[in-house]
């Protein structure tokens, strides 16, 4: 989840977004590394589509199916834009358990 807020703060302050629209969506990816890339723009897809600065996710997993979903609102003149991403890469790829339950998880995304 922290990766996405990162990348999603890129584009505005996830503080000053009211949680009033939820995305879900599903996909199935049995690496993890791949599944935080598909993961990550699969948020900037469905935000992009349906206008949204998101600022609150969950992400489940069940073997190789994932659950996803994110919670924002639509963009308007109270939320300062930042940077606008285009997708997360496959540069720099990295995701890993530190501790059990404790993940630590880098990409490079595209601005």
């Amino acid at each position: 989840m922290a990766a996405a807020r990162a990348v999603f703060a890129l584009a505005t302050d996830p503080r000053a977004v009211h949680c009033r629209e939820a995305v879900q969506f599903e996909f199935e990816e049995a690496d993890v590394e791949l599944a935080l890339v598909r993961w990550l723009n699969l948020l900037l897809a469905h935000a992009s589509q349906r206008g949204l600065a998101l600022a609150d996710f969950a992400l489940r997993r069940s073997g190789p199916r994932w659950q996803g979903e994110a919670r924002g609102e639509r963009w308007h003149a109270g939320l300062e834009r930042g940077i606008d991403v285009k997708g997360a890469t496959l540069t720099a790829l990295s995701v890993r358990e530190r501790v059990p339950g404790q993940w630590e998880a880098r990409c490079v995304v595209d601005v």
